[in-house]
């Protein structure tokens, strides 16, 4: 049974705050001890606060590198670019952010196996994974699809993959690169940052489902061997 701490904030103000600071510790940490660090950063609206903060800190930045939990098939540039937004933040403070894919591929599945062999040059496992999740539970781009048990269960050593969600969301109707479930549980740390009482409703019912779960977070997280740190406000 995976170990989960909930940690309740007053409200997103709060919440971005501590996220900032959980993570800036973790960097910290891992810069200490092997002198480089290594994070996958989920995008969407609810994180970029504490990323926000995150960028004013202190650290050595030039030994830090930063990968997506996931990816839009979209060009660089484009708003739904998880790596752009990541990018414009803390390019400038001289971090690595390594693009997990930066073009609008064709064959999603050619874009996920370049993906992967491209991570495995990173330094694993990763120091932190932070992840987000949709109201659907969908994680990083975890989503019910065709590809939905090669995210879940395919090698351990795959990083990442080309998915196609099914249904595509309305908001962003195009194929992703995603981080594996392989590739998240063996973070060190492993945080999820998320707001409103609906989301936490299908967190606290995934986790309980476990493996039998039909949400996606509720498959990742089953059986995670490290505890689960997640955020929330309402």
């Amino acid at each position: 049974m995976t170990e989960i701490e909930w940690w309740d904030y007053d409200d997103a103000d709060e919440l971005a705050e501590a996220v900032a600071g959980d993570v800036q510790f973790v960097i910290e940490s891992a810069i200490d001890a092997r002198g480089s660090a290594v994070v996958a950063l989920a995008g969407g609206k609810t994180p970029f606060p504490a990323y926000e903060k995150l960028a004013k800190a202190k650290l050595d930045w030039k030994r830090v590198t930063i990968v997506p939990t996931d990816d839009r098939l979209v060009p660089m540039g484009d708003p739904l670019s998880n790596v752009t937004a990541l990018g414009k933040l803390f390019v400038p403070k001289g971090a690595r952010v390594f693009p997990i894919t930066s073009e609008a591929a064709k064959d999603y599945k050619a874009a996920g196996k370049a993906a992967d062999a491209r991570l495995q040059d990173l330094h694993w496992p990763l120091d932190l994974c932070l992840l987000g999740v949709g109201g659907d539970g969908h994680t990083a781009s975890i989503f019910p699809g065709s590809d939905f048990d090669e995210a879940l269960n395919g090698p351990k050593d795959r990083r990442a993959l080309g998915v196609m969600p099914d249904p595509l969301p309305p908001e962003a109707p195009v194929a992703r690169v995603s981080l594996t479930r392989a590739s998240i549980v063996s973070a060190k740390a492993v945080m999820i940052a998320v707001t409103g009482q609906a989301k936490r409703d299908v967190i606290e019912a995934a986790i309980k489902e476990g493996a039998g779960s039909p949400y996606p977070i509720g498959r990742v997280l089953a059986d995670a061997e490290l505890p689960v740190d997640i955020h929330w406000a309402a």
